[in-house]
This record gives structure tokens, sequence and C-alpha cells, in this order.
């Protein structure tokens, strides 16, 4: 892509409004993907100019006539012309992803998060889960970068929490969020290839967002995602190849009663005539019912 634009820049904009105004231009022209927070070229840009600058994210509007130093300017532009050359996902320019009201560490040692799971922890997972305190073990199946494992020991203060990863380098980003989150006492990181070399234990409750897209989605990628870990990602043929282990294994590491949740993003046709026979429950999210699924102990393998 021609860069003369961003050079032209550098001697021309003044303003955060004119910085504004270039960035969504850019990205626009660019046909960047949006897949990892925002979800067009306007929120891009101000997200990314109000984080450079080092200014509040919900206050853009009493900063738009601020004239940039030469030095800021130069920042603004580095981040956005990153944006658009490079193709890289503005959570891995920022370091930094939120869920809800929830800010965490990333790099591209971890997917950026992004769960549906993360909204139904803040409902506690009701009605499904009446009574919270109750809950005193809890899994995150394949953590990533530790943001549901820091949700389930915020949702459920009682319940001591392992989050296991397969990746020991998601495992030091995890750990970096448990830090900063003072839970490194209450979360215990576990490396571990799904189910395969967990200590023995029994859980209240398993959360997973496990690698779930399939060989024809992974190869029509946008650039975005190929900056994030492909063992993150991929899952096989059909996408199905993690959720397959989580289900023949989930039972065993289950109390009476206690739950599974799993994301598998759009493979509920698939998983259901994977497994015509077993009883999912379908959860209520922000985009529909066919993202997460519940099963209880008693509705798994044993």
């Amino acid at each position: 892509m021609n860069t003369s634009g961003f050079s032209d820049a550098r001697t021309t904009l003044q303003t955060v409004r004119d910085c504004l105004r270039f960035g969504v231009s850019r990205f626009n022209e660019a046909k960047i993907f949006f897949g990892h927070g925002n979800s067009n070229a306007y929120d891009e840009a101000a997200y990314l100019i109000l984080h450079t600058l080092h200014l509040p994210l919900d206050h853009l509007e009493p900063f738009l006539d601020a004239t940039l130093t030469q030095t800021e300017l130069y920042e603004v532009l580095n981040i956005l012309e990153k944006r658009v050359e490079q193709r890289v996902p503005a959570a891995y320019l920022t370091h930094e992803a939120w869920l809800g009201d929830l800010r965490f560490y990333v790099d591209e040692r971890v997917i950026v998060p992004r769960s549906f799971i993360a909204e139904l922890l803040r409902e506690r997972l009701h009605p499904w889960i009446r009574h919270p305190a109750r809950v005193r073990r809890a899994l995150d199946m394949g953590t990533g970068s530790g943001c549901l494992a820091v949700l389930l020991a915020l949702t459920f203060p009682r319940a001591a929490v392992d989050a296991a990863d397969i990746s020991t380098a998601a495992l030091a980003v995890a750990r970096r969020n448990l830090r900063a989150y003072r839970l490194g006492r209450r979360v215990r990181l576990l490396r571990s290839d799904l189910f395969a070399d967990l200590p023995s234990a029994q859980y209240d409750l398993i959360v997973a967002n496990p690698p779930y897209v399939n060989a024809r989605a992974m190869a029509a990628l946008p650039p975005e995602y190929r900056h994030e870990p492909r063992l993150a990602l991929a899952s096989g043929k059909d996408g199905l190849r993690h959720v397959r282990a989580i289900l023949r294994d989930a039972g065993r590491f289950l109390r009476p009663r206690g739950l599974l949740v799993v994301e598998i993003g759009h493979n509920r046709r698939a998983l259901e005539r994977a497994f015509p026979d077993m009883p999912f429950t379908w959860l209520e999210t922000s985009a529909g019912e066919d993202f997460v699924f519940l099963l209880a102990r008693e509705d798994l393998p044993q």
C-alpha cells in the first residue's frame, strides 16, 4: 500500500480532529478488518488516538480541537500506520484488551480476549447457578491471557480457580494479568494439553473457550487474525477437535451436578450432528443462543 498519505500527514495535520478524520479515511481505504474489540473505523481510530495520547478513552469530544506537539503527532500517526500497513490488531498495538470494564494485558503470545462466556459470568450464570457461594472450585480450560480465570475468581469469590493452557508463553501472559488483579494466590496456573496433564481434581464449574476454527475458515482468515497464535485458533477439519476431547474427559473432573460451559463459535450445527444424543443447553448471549452450550456432569461420559 502507498504510505505517502502518512508522510504528508506528518507535515499537515495539527489537531486530534485532523488525526481522527485522517485515521478513519485510511482505515476505510485499506479495508482493514474489525474483529478484536471495535467494529468500525471511527471507533478504532478514536481508541488508538486517545490511548496513544494517554487520554480517557470515553472522553473524545473535549480534546478534538487540541493541537498536538510534533512528538504527539508522530506517535499517533505511527500507530495508525502500523494498523494499516501491518494489519496488527489494535489490542496488540496498545497491549490491552477489555472485557466489559476489565482491562487485560495482551501481546501476540495469546489471542485477543473475546468471549461470550464473559457476558454470562457477569450474570453469575444465572439461573443455572442459583447459589454462587457454593461454587468452591472452578477451572478455566485453555486460559490464554487468563481473562476468564480472572472473571471466575471475581464472580465466585469463595472459589479456588485453576487456569490451564498448553502454551507456556500464554501462561506467562496470564500470570501478568493475575498479578494485576492480585489473584496470584487464588488462581493456580497449570500447563496441560486440555485435561491430559491435569492433577486429579473435582470442579463445581468448568468453562472453556477452546480453539474452534475449522480448516476452511483458517485458510480464509483476514490478515489481522494471522497475528494470533494458530495454536489458539485451529481445531481440525470441522473445528471440533478440541470440543470432542473436552466432552470426552470433562465428566471425570466435575463434581455431581457440576457444570461445563463451552464456547464453540459458529459450530452449533456441526456439533449437534456429531453428538445427536447429547442434551446441549444453549445459552443466550448478546449475539444469540448459538455460541455457548452448557452440560451437567450427569450428561457427560463418566
